[in-house]
């Protein structure tokens, strides 16, 4: 009997946008992939081929239905299955095509790691911000900290600002250009302790990126809020730009270290968490 890769069941995913009716991009679609084959996802625009695949990459959470990658379920295990997914890396042609020199990839890198090790430095160097570098990036955050060789640090005020918000109803959701796993990771192994237990949702920029209004409306849509019930915090002026052109109301974390950011008059500026819904 041929053992499955993939197995998607009934899967439904619906997205629901303020002040819009839900739009139901995937509705009830089953199939099953066979270990060792090629399989086509074909379908014209707004079929749903991308939302299917972000749900299989566990990058989207399924309204409805099942899907396991690998025989894990991609909502009730979702770190069992990253880890048995590769991300291929795009951006090499793409560097190329547009006149930058990376380090060269061979056609079959699987011989010749070191290469790839080469370009995710080089990528890196370019303080590069792409959703498959982060995904990197937070595996290999992963080993250290089941390694205990890594410890995140966090201003003394944060755990503080976090068990008050949680007492004053307030939800806590993450946006960063790091992966989703190196945000849990780095949340769940702080100097204060685990603090994955205050935060409501985690978003990188599978979601889009941060400097993109778009990105802000689709995770107000995410977590059911209207974009003006949401604050965002940001030590990038550009970043809160965006959130603003979104609705959002948008204020500056100036920490010692940070860099002097063009616009910082526009916004209120704050140091500390302290200071942000105090009571």
């Amino acid at each position: 009997m041929t053992s499955l890769a993939i197995e998607v069941e009934n899967l439904v995913k619906v997205f629901h946008r303020h002040g819009r009716a839900p739009t139901r991009a995937v509705d009830g679609l089953t199939f099953s992939i066979a270990e060792g084959s090629i399989f086509g996802l074909l379908g014209p625009n707004g079929a749903g081929k991308t939302t299917t695949l972000r749900v299989l990459t566990t990058l989207a959470r399924p309204t409805g239905g099942r899907a396991r990658v690998a025989g894990f379920d991609v909502v009730a295990s979702p770190l069992d299955v990253r880890r048995r997914i590769a991300v291929v890396i795009q951006e090499h042609a793409a560097d190329l095509a547009a006149g930058l020199r990376p380090p060269p990839i061979p056609k079959d890198p699987q011989t010749h790691p070191e290469s790839l090790a080469d370009y995710v430095s080089w990528l890196m160097d370019q303080d590069r911000k792409s959703t498959p570098l982060k995904s990197i990036q937070g595996k290999i955050w992963e080993a250290g900290y089941n390694r205990g060789e890594i410890e995140s640090e966090v201003f003394a005020d944060v755990p503080r600002a976090f068990e008050r918000w949680t007492s004053q109803r307030r939800e806590i959701c993450i946006y960063s250009s790091g992966s989703v796993l190196a945000q849990k990771l780095l949340f769940a192994n702080t100097n204060a302790g685990d603090l994955t237990r205050f935060i409501r949702a985690y978003f990188d920029t599978s979601i889009g990126p941060k400097k993109e209004a778009a990105s802000y409306r689709r995770i107000a849509a995410e977590v059911r809020r209207s974009p003006n019930e949401v604050l965002f915090l940001s030590d990038t002026t550009a970043e809160l730009a965006a959130a603003r052109k979104a609705a959002f109301d948008a204020m500056l974390c100036s920490r010692p270290g940070n860099q002097q950011q063009q616009g910082e008059q526009e916004y209120n500026v704050v140091g500390t968490f302290d200071d942000i819904f105090p009571t």
